[in-house]
């Protein structure tokens, strides 16, 4: 279930109110002096056997946040999506709510399911929202918009499955070398550490738009971009979800197009050509790893190589 709403005892079935049914569950909403005003509650049914409740809570700003609950019996037999899509359209159609939303316990997988299935998006996660014995609880925030196209077409099901499948951080970087071999890395301000030129691709960007982008802004250096060298796991580290590195061919560039470049001084200190030894002394284990690896791509045949923090 989501946030307890504090129901009172159910009284006997079937309430009073106009009755909404997809021909398995029916809902009714409950009239009387029970409810407080702007929250509506409802009795779910299957087969004249009440089941559970769902209540809807508006709020002066057209939204409507959902609570809802299952007798234990009868979990995992689809009725709680079933009732939540029936009141949800009524939000919407005979309401006149502009959003509808439910925010729901992480551990609460089943109540996550019910919510998605309903046709809400999952947004994000509230942390620390709710205060608990032990401390403040984290809630998902699930949503459905009356402007969000039907979950029934190809669309809607195509936005409901991206908000909510995994999303993976991409980072572009370049792997630019000089006549005698050496790489082009650069000195961060935000770390100890030295790493390729380059940074995290945007949403719906290209990584080899995002890789021309981050030299231009970073170096001031417009820098072709070549074929992709190699895919980099990155596994999660030091507050950091895991990501995907993709290094590409920066070709070779004299030493003197340093002399050119404009340094973001919010983010590079220093940027020299270093031999692989220098790249090993000033960058991380796993960057220099990464570094030695598309290297070795460069020199061997096939296509791009896959690596897991450098390593092969």
């Amino acid at each position: 279930m989501s946030e307890p709403t504090g129901s009172p005892e159910r009284p006997a079935w079937p309430p009073d109110g106009p009755a909404l049914t997809d021909g398995v569950v029916v809902v009714r909403q409950r009239s009387g002096s029970d409810s407080a005003p702007g929250v509506h509650r409802f009795a779910v049914a299957h087969r004249d056997a009440e089941v559970g409740s769902v209540s809807l809570t508006e709020h002066p700003d057209g939204r409507g946040r959902l609570a809802w609950e299952l007798a234990p019996e009868f979990t995992g037999q689809g009725y709680a999506t079933r009732a939540l899509r029936l009141v949800v359209d009524h939000a919407f159609q005979a309401i006149g709510l502009d959003r509808v939303e439910a925010l729901v316990d992480p551990a609460n997988e089943r109540g996550v399911r019910n919510a998605t299935r309903a046709g809400l998006r999952r947004e994000g996660v509230l942390r620390g929202h709710r205060a608990v014995d032990d401390g403040r609880a984290d809630r998902v925030v699930l949503a459905r918009l009356a402007t969000d196209p039907p979950a029934g077409d190809a669309r809607g099901f195509r936005s409901l499955l991206n908000s909510f499948l995994p999303r993976k951080r991409a980072i572009a970087q370049m792997l630019v070398r000089d006549p005698e071999g050496r790489v082009l890395v650069c000195r961060l301000t935000y770390k100890a550490d030295w790493d390729l030129p380059g940074g995290v691709v945007e949403v719906n960007e290209s990584p080899r738009e995002a890789v021309s982008r981050e030299l231009e802004e970073e170096l001031g250096l417009e820098v072709d971009t070549g074929s992709l060298l190699l895919t980099d796991w990155l596994p999660p580290w030091s507050g950091w979800d895991d990501a995907l590195c993709l290094v590409f061919d920066g070709g070779v560039r004299d030493p003197s197009v340093l002399e050119h470049a404009v340094l973001e001084a919010r983010e590079i200190r220093s940027a020299q050509f270093c031999t692989l030894q220098e790249v090993y002394e000033h960058c991380a284990d796993f960057t220099a790893r990464r570094i030695e690896s598309a290297l070795r791509t460069l020199d061997g045949p096939g296509g791009p190589a896959y690596t897991e923090s450098g390593r092969r």
